[in-house]
């Protein structure tokens, strides 16, 4: 006999509490490690941006490296997350395909030139020498879950005919390239907003070029 599933406990007080201080901690530090780079920041600014004692800081990231790496990693985490939502539509879509993946592709956009995205990629352009292995985690924190989690939906539209992508995980990653490369020149290397309009009109480019090779055969979307 089936037992129905216990719902989960919500953590502690005490515990969430602890996280909800990490995550001020983090962004935080994301903050001043952007306006200021690495080698200008302090952990005291860090604190008190958080509005928390320095021992607070050190007793949840333990030095100025870690903090560093965490806060990068979970800036990345954030922006991917946009992405993942505007993708979630996409799972079970019956209606106008290309309205869907232009809306997708237009929030994906958003989120590749907020400001949290164009603070990350110029932090981790400056400091990768310093953290070599930092950009890897960052790829699996962020641009690696929004690729993947397209593919899957890319192949799902491909099992229910919607789509002709043999390999999903390509298709997707060149409908991500069509989108994200026109934005370094946009952007003036992400030294400025790049208007909506303009992301309207790159995110409707970019879905044509795809289906035009990878849309149903016989032509039907």
């Amino acid at each position: 006999m089936n037992r129905a599933t216990a719902p989960q406990a919500e953590p502690p007080a005490e515990a969430r509490g602890r996280i909800d201080k990490r995550r001020a901690i983090l962004e935080a530090a994301f903050r001043v490690f952007a306006r200021d780079g690495y080698g200008r920041s302090c952990v005291r600014e860090i604190a008190a941006e958080a509005d928390v004692a320095k021992p607070t800081v050190y007793n949840h990231l333990h030095d100025k490296d870690t903090l560093f790496q965490e806060a990068v990693k979970a800036a990345a985490a954030r922006t991917a997350e946009r992405s993942l939502t505007a993708l979630d539509p996409l799972r079970d879509h019956g209606g106008d395909l290309r309205a869907a993946l232009e809306q997708a592709a237009l929030e994906i956009l958003r989120a590749h030139t907020c400001r949290r995205a164009q603070a990350l990629r110029r932090l981790l352009g400056t400091e990768a020498p310093r953290f070599p292995e930092l950009l890897e985690d960052v790829q699996r924190a962020g641009p690696r879950r929004v690729q993947d989690a397209l593919a899957d939906r890319l192949a799902r539209l491909t099992l229910a005919g919607r789509l002709h992508t043999p390999d999903p995980d390509q298709a997707s990653e060149q409908l991500l390239a069509l989108l994200t490369g026109p934005m370094e020149l946009r952007s003036a290397l992400g030294t400025r907003p790049v208007p909506d309009d303009e992301l309207h009109a790159v995110a409707r480019a970019a879905v044509a070029t795809f289906l035009t090779a990878y849309g149903p055969r016989g032509g039907a979307e």
